[in-house]
C-alpha cells in the first residue's frame, strides 16, 4: 500500500513519464495543429486575395472604359457643337431640333453597344427637362436636392470623373433597377452655356456578372464598399447602401487580410478608379476542413502516448520503487533495533549496489555498538573523576574574583577623576578656539575695509583726475566763447559798412532816376537799369537787417553761455577740492586699517600660543586617564576571566554530572541493540 502513496518513488516516477510523455505529445500535436492552420490559412488568404485583385483588376477595367468613353465624348467636335446650337437661344426650331435628334442617337448608340449600361443623360446645369437629355432606358431628368446635390460634386470635381454608389432606384431616385453612375463635367469656355453634366449609369448586375465566378471558401461573400463603410454592391440588392458588418480598418493599405472577431477571414482591394473597397469574407471554419482531420489524428495519438505512459510507469513502480521501498521496511526494523537485517539483491544496477552497501553499513553499525558500549562504561569512571577536580577548581576561581573586584572598583575611582579634568582642558580649548575664529573673522572684515578703502581710493584719484578734466574743458570752452563773441562783433560791423553802402546804392539809384526823367525817351533803358539796382538795394537791406538780427541773437546766447560757464566755474573748483578732500580721507582710513590688522594678527598670534599650550595640558591629562583607563580594563578582564574561570569550573562540575549521567543512559541504550 506504501507503494501505491503520492510520496512513494515508485508512484512519482509514474506520474512524472505519464505527465511529460502525455504533455510533449499534446503540445506537439496542438504545435503541428497550429503550423498545419497557420499555413493553410496563410495560404488560402493569398489565393484569394489574388482572387479579390483580380476581380479588382476586372471591375476598375470597366470603370476604365466608362471614363475614356467620358473623356471622348467630352473632346467630341459633333457634340460639342450641337450643345451649343440647342443651348443658343437664337437658332431657329428647325437646326436646334435637329440638333437634339442627333444628341440623342449619339447617347442611344452609346446604350446600345454596351448591354452593361443602363443609361446615359445629359444633364443641364440647372436640372431643367427641356434642355436635358437622356437615351433610351434611362429615366427624365429631376430637380430634388439630393440631385442637386450629387450634380454640384461633379461640377466642384471640374472635369473628374466621380462615382456614385449603388441605389436602389438609380441616380435620378426615379429607377426600376439599381444602378452605379459615373458623372463628369463637359465644359465649353468658349461658350459657358452649353457646359453639362454627362451622367452614366452602370447596371448593378453588371457587377455581379464579373464577380460572380469568384468563391470565397463555402459560404463566403463579396461586396464593394464606400469609405464610410456602406455597401456599393451586394448579391441582396436590399443591402444596398446599408452599413457592412463588415468593417475594414481605417490607413490599412491598398489591399490586405485581416480576421474579425467572430473568426471571419476578410480579404480586401482598393479600387484604382472610384474610392471603393472590394472585401471578400467568409468563416475560418471554410478552409479548415483538412486541419480537422489532422485534429483527430493528434487525439489518436494522444491516446496512444497516455497508454504507453501508463505501461512505463508501472514499469519504473515495479522496476524501482519496489526495491526502494524493500530497503525503506529494513532500515526501519534496524530503527526498531534490530541491527542484524541485511538484504537480498542480486542485482548489478544502483539499486544493487545500494542492497551491498546497506548490508555493509549495517555491520559496521553492529561494530560500532559494541565498541560504543565499552567505551560508555569507560567514561564513566572517568566522568567521576572530572567531576571532583572541577569542584576544587571551583572554589579557587571565586576567592581570585573577589580580590580581583576590589582592585577594579579603585582604578574605577581613578579613571572617573582623569575624565572631569580632561573635560576641563577641553572646555578651555573650545573658549580659546572661538577667540581665534573671531579674530579670524575680524581680520577678514578688515582685509575687506582696506580693500574697499583702496578701491574707494583708487575711484577719488579718477574723480580728480576727471574733475581737473572738465574744469580745463570748461576754461577751453569760456576762452572759445569769448572769441566767438568777438568775431560776431566784427561781423556787425561789416554789416553796420554793408548797410551803409546799400544807403549809398539807393541814392544813386534815385539819382540814376531823375537824370533818366529828365533824358525822356533816350533814358528809359537807363530808367530800367536803375530801378533795378534800387530793388537790389532794398532786398540788400533787407537781409542785411535779418543777418544783423540773426548775429545779434547769436551774441546774445554766446554771453549767456560764457555768462552760465563763468558762473558754474567756481562750483567745479569746489567739486575738485572736496573730491581731494574726499581722498585723503581714504588715505587715512587705509593707514588706521593697517594698524589694526597688525593689532589683531598680533592677538591672534599670542591665542595660537595658548591653545598649543593647552593641547600640551590635554595630552598629558588624556595620557595619564589613558593609563588609568588600561589599569581598570586589565583589573577588569583578570576579573572577568576570574570570573569565567569561576563560571567555566561551576560548568565543568555540572558537565561531569551530566557526563556521567549520558554514561549510564548510553548503557542503557545500547542494551536494547542485538549485536
Amino acid at each position: 500500500m506504501k507503494r501505491l502513496q503520492f510520496k512513494s518513488v515508485g508512484m512519482k516516477l509514474f506520474v512524472v513519464f505519464f505527465a511529460a510523455i502525455v504533455l510533449l505529445s499534446s503540445v506537439l500535436g496542438w504545435i503541428s495543429y497550429s503550423v498545419s492552420r497557420d499555413t493553410v490559412l496563410e495560404q488560402v488568404s493569398e489565393a484569394t486575395l489574388g482572387q479579390v485583385a483580380q476581380a479588382g483588376d476586372k471591375i476598375d477595367f470597366l470603370f476604365a472604359q466608362y471614363e475614356g468613353l467620358s473623356k471622348q465624348l467630352a473632346v467630341d467636335t459633333l457634340l460639342r457643337e450641337d450643345l451649343v446650337t440647342v443651348s443658343n437661344p437664337g437658332v431657329g426650331i428647325v437646326e436646334k431640333t435637329a440638333s437634339e435628334t442627333r444628341i440623342r442617337e449619339r447617347l442611344n448608340g452609346i446604350v446600345n453597344m454596351d448591354n452593361k449600361l443602363q443609361g446615359v443623360r445629359l444633364v443641364a446645369l440647372n436640372l431643367g427637362t427641356s434642355n436635358s437629355y437622356s437615351s433610351v432606358g434611362a429615366s427624365g431628368t429631376t430637380s430634388s436636392e439630393a440631385i442637386k446635390t450629387k450634380i454640384d460634386q461633379v461640377v466642384k470635381a471640374n472635369g473628374q470623373t466621380v462615382w456614385f454608389p449603388s441605389e436602389a432606384k438609380g441616380f435620378m431616385g426615379n429607377e426600376t433597377k439599381a444602378t452605379i453612375s459615373m458623372g463628369r463635367l463637359l465644359k465649353n469656355l468658349n461658350f459657358p452655356q452649353a457646359t453639362y453634366v454627362l451622367v452614366m449609369d452602370v447596371k448593378e448586375r453588371a457587377i455581379g456578372d464579373m464577380l460572380g465566378n469568384v468563391q470565397i471558401g463555402q459560404n463566403g461573400k463579396l461586396r464593394v464598399l464606400t469609405a464610410e463603410n456602406r455597401i456599393v454592391y451586394d448579391p441582396d440588392v436590399n443591402n444596398l447602401m446599408q452599413t457592412s458588418e463588415i468593417v475594414v480598418p481605417a490607413n490599412s493599405g491598398d489591399q490586405g487580410t485581416f480576421y474579425t472577431e467572430q473568426d471571419q477571414m476578410v480579404v480586401y482591394q482598393q479600387m484604382k478608379t472610384a474610392p471603393w473597397l472590394l472585401a471578400g469574407y467568409a468563416p475560418s471554419g471554410d478552409f479548415l476542413q483538412a486541419t480537422d482531420k489532422l485534429w483527430m489524428v493528434t487525439l489518436i495519438v494522444v491516446g496512444a502516448a497516455i497508454l504507453i505512459a501508463v505501461l512505463i510507469g508501472l514499469y519504473m513502480m515495479r522496476d524501482i520503487g519496489k526495491p526502494l521501498n524493500d530497503i525503506c521496511l529494513l532500515m526501519e526494523e534496524g530503527e526498531q533495533g534490530n541491527l542484524q537485517v541485511r538484504t537480498s539483491f542480486h542485482r548489478q544496477d544502483e539499486i544493487g549496489r545500494l542492497g551491498k552497501s546497506f548490508n555493509r553499513m549495517m555491520e559496521q553499525i553492529s561494530n560500532l555498538a559494541d565498541q560504543t558500549r565499552l567505551s560508555a562504561q569507560q567514561v564513566l569512571l572517568t566522568a567521576g573523576e572530572l567531576a571532583e577536580v572541577s569542584r576544587s577548581t571551583s572554589q579557587s576561581a571565586g576567592e581570585i574574583a573577589a580580590a580581583m573586584e576590589q582592585i577594579s572598583q579603585g582604578a574605577g575611582s581613578l579613571a572617573v577623576q582623569a575624565e572631569q579634568e580632561n573635560h576641563l582642558a577641553d572646555h578651555i580649548g573650545t573658549q580659546m578656539s572661538r577667540v581665534t575664529e573671531s579674530n579670524t573673522i575680524m581680520q577678514g572684515a578688515a582685509d575687506d575695509v582696506l580693500e574697499v578703502a583702496g578701491v574707494g581710493s583708487g575711484h577719488m584719484t579718477r574723480l580728480v583726475e576727471k574733475t581737473e578734466q572738465i574744469n580745463r574743458v570748461n576754461r577751453k570752452i569760456v576762452h572759445d566763447a569769448e572769441q566767438l563773441k568777438e568775431k560776431t562783433s566784427s561781423i556787425h560791423k561789416i554789416l553796420e559798412l554793408m548797410n551803409e553802402i546799400t544807403k549809398q546804392t539807393n541814392i544813386l539809384s534815385m539819382n540814376a532816376t531823375i537824370e533818366a526823367a529828365r533824358a525822356g525817351a533816350a533814358g528809359k533803358g537807363f530808367m530800367v537799369v536803375a530801378d533795378e539796382i534800387r530793388e537790389l538795394a532794398v532786398r540788400s537791406k533787407q537781409s542785411i537787417g535779418t543777418v544783423a538780427a540773426i548775429t545779434m541773437e547769436i551774441h546774445q546766447e554766446v554771453q549767456h553761455a560764457v555768462d552760465a560757464l563763468k558762473n558754474s566755474s567756481p562750483m567745479f573748483d569746489e567739486q575738485l577740492h572736496s573730491v581731494q578732500e574726499a581722498q585723503e580721507v581714504f588715505g587715512n582710513v587705509r593707514q588706521q586699517m593697517d594698524g589694526f590688522l597688525s593689532e589683531i594678527q598680533d592677538s591672534t598670534t599670542s591665542i595660537q600660543g595658548l591653545l598649543d599650550s593647552q593641547k600640551l595640558l590635554t595630552d598629558s591629562i588624556t595620557s595619564g586617564a589613558s593609563i588609568v583607563q588600561e589599569t581598570n580594563a586589565a583589573t577588569e578582564e583578570v576579573a572577568s576571566m576570574s570570573a569565567e574561570q569561576h563560571r567555566v569550573s561551576e560548568r565543568l562540575v555540572s558537565l561531569s554530572g551530566t557526563l556521567e549521567k549520558l554514561s549510564k543512559q548510553l548503557e542503557e541504550s545500547l542494551v536494547r541493540f542485538r549485536t
